[in-house]
């Protein structure tokens, strides 16, 4: 049985021998804090602008990882989140609940983004992998200085048309463009 506390929850077999919940392992907030997830967004954007006035193409590998952390297992692993969620974010003492699905897919999106820069850098076209990096950073400061989710509102429309299922979030079945 799991406990529900944290991503290293156990349960128990058939067989009595305690095996990880893969499940709570790879789960995502089903609502994240809107204020911990701009933060997250400024500090891409800050690693994003790092690496694209430095050169360091292995900068493109550093924030891809930090994406598929954060699709993968949430806000858990990866030291950006985690230092929104558990550092910055409470600072503000603000909270503002959204729904989870759509953040999900827009750090789909970067890592998808991210990913295609790195390789792009790493087969010697770097011009083609500094634009996709430019298009995070665009999308990225929408989010951080803003508070528009780009992925999101992509999500939101494709919601809408009947690509992505409506009980992947409830909440979100009459998702539209939010302001500020």
């Amino acid at each position: 049985m799991t406990n529900g506390n944290n991503a290293a929850d156990t349960r128990t077999a058939r067989d009595g021998v305690s095996v990880p919940d893969w499940k709570a392992l790879f789960a995502f907030p089903n609502s994240v804090n809107e204020y911990a997830a701009r933060i997250t967004a400024g500090l891409v954007v800050v690693l994003a602008v790092a690496t694209l006035l430095t050169g360091w193409g292995w900068g493109l590998l550093l924030i891809a990882a930090g994406f598929w952390l954060r699709v993968l297992f949430g806000p858990r692993i990866s030291p950006l989140a985690l230092l929104s969620v558990k550092v910055l974010a409470p600072r503000l003492g603000r909270v503002k609940l959204v729904p989870g699905p759509p953040k999900r897919f827009a750090q789909g999106i970067g890592a998808g983004l991210t990913t295609a820069a790195a390789v792009l850098f790493l087969a010697g076209a770097a011009p083609a992998a500094w634009a996709l990096l430019v298009v995070l950073i665009v999308a990225a400061s929408l989010e951080a200085f803003l508070g528009f989710c780009l992925g999101c509102a992509i999500f939101g429309y494709l919601q809408r048309h009947g690509l992505i299922p409506e009980d992947v979030c409830e909440a979100c079945n009459n998702i539209t463009l939010r302001r500020l």
